[in-house]
C-alpha cells in the first residue's frame, strides 16, 4: 500500500507500538490521529509529537467508538487508515475467587471487541475513499498461548480469526485488511510481569518492530509477522504441544506460588 498523503487512526497511540506507528507514518508524510483512555499520556505523546491529532477515547465503550467517529469523519473527512493498536495484557490466575464476571473479560472488551465495533462504525466511511486500509494489531500469542494470560491470549486468537474473515469479506473492495502480530515486545504491555515470567523470551525493540511493521505494509504482506512470531506460528504447527508447555513454565510457578 501506498504510505504517504494518508489520513490514519490509531487507537491506544499514546505509547508503545501505537505511538512508534504514529511517528513513522508521520515521518512517511501522512496525517495521523492517536486516542487512548489517559488524557495525561496523551498530552505527554503531543508534546513529544507536536505533528499529531490527539482523540481521548475508550475502544472498550461503544458510545464512545460512535461519538469517535462522528468527530473524526467531521474533522478528518479524508480518512482512509483504520489501525486497531488498543490492547490491554494481565497475568490472571483462573483460580482465583477475587476475580468478578465483569472482571474477567476486561480484555476482551478491549481487545477484540473493540476492533471489531471500530470496523463496524468505520467501516462505511473507508469503503467510499479511492483506497483505504484497515491493520489489526493481534500477537504472536494469537498462534499459541502463554498461560499465565489466559483472557489476553483468547482475545488475540479471536482477532486473528476475524481479520481472516475480513478480508474474506472485504475482498473485493477497496479496503485491504492487515494483520501485525508483534512478538514480546519493550512496552508498556510488560509493565505489570516479573522477568521470571518472561524468562528465556528477549522482548524486541520497538522501533525495530515497528520498522518491520511498516516494511510489510509497503509490501502488501498481508499478515506481518516480525521476530519470534514467525517462530511461534511455525512451532505450533511442527510441534503444537513443545511449544505450549514450553509457555507453560511461567504459569505452573504462578500456580504454584498461590
Amino acid at each position: 500500500m501506498k504510505l504517504a498523503s494518508n489520513t490514519v487512526l490509531i487507537t491506544g497511540g499514546s505509547s508503545g507500538i501505537g505511538f512508534e506507528l504514529a511517528k513513522r507514518l508521520i515521518q512517511l508524510g501522512n496525517t495521523v490521529i492517536i486516542t487512548g483512555r489517559d488524557q495525561s499520556r496523551l498530552e505527554k505523546a503531543k508534546k513529544q509529537l507536536p505533528q499529531v491529532h490527539t482523540i481521548q477515547s475508550d475502544v472498550s465503550d461503544p458510545e464512545a467508538i460512535i461519538a469517535l467517529h462522528d468527530t473524526v469523519v467531521g474533522q478528518f473527512p479524508q480518512l482512509n487508515v483504520l489501525i486497531n493498536n488498543a490492547g490491554t495484557m494481565r497475568k490472571i490466575n483462573l483460580h482465583d475467587s477475587q476475580i468478578d464476571l465483569l472482571d474477567i473479560s476486561i480484555e476482551t472488551e478491549t481487545n477484540l471487541n473493540g476492533p471489531i465495533r471500530m470496523v463496524k462504525q468505520f467501516l462505511p466511511h473507508l469503503k467510499k475513499q479511492e483506497a483505504a486500509a484497515i491493520m489489526n494489531v493481534t500477537s504472536g500469542l494469537a498462534f499459541v498461548p502463554l498461560p499465565m494470560s489466559p483472557i489476553y491470549c483468547a482475545s488475540k486468537a479471536g482477532l486473528h480469526s476475524y481479520t481472516k474473515s475480513l478480508r474474506v469479506q472485504l475482498r473485493n473492495t477497496n479496503v485491504k485488511v492487515f494483520e501485525l502480530a508483534p512478538p514480546l515486545t519493550q512496552t508498556t504491555l510488560l509493565d505489570s510481569f516479573d522477568a521470571d515470567d518472561m524468562k528465556g523470551s528477549k522482548p524486541m525493540d520497538v522501533v525495530a518492530m515497528v520498522g518491520q511493521a511498516i516494511k510489510g505494509l509497503e509490501q502488501d504482506r498481508y499478515e506481518i509477522r516480525p521476530g519470534q512470531s514467525n517462530t511461534l506460528m511455525m512451532m505450533n504447527r511442527i510441534a503444537p504441544q513443545f511449544i505450549l508447555n514450553q509457555l507453560s513454565k511461567s504459569t505452573d510457578k504462578m500456580l504454584s506460588e498461590s
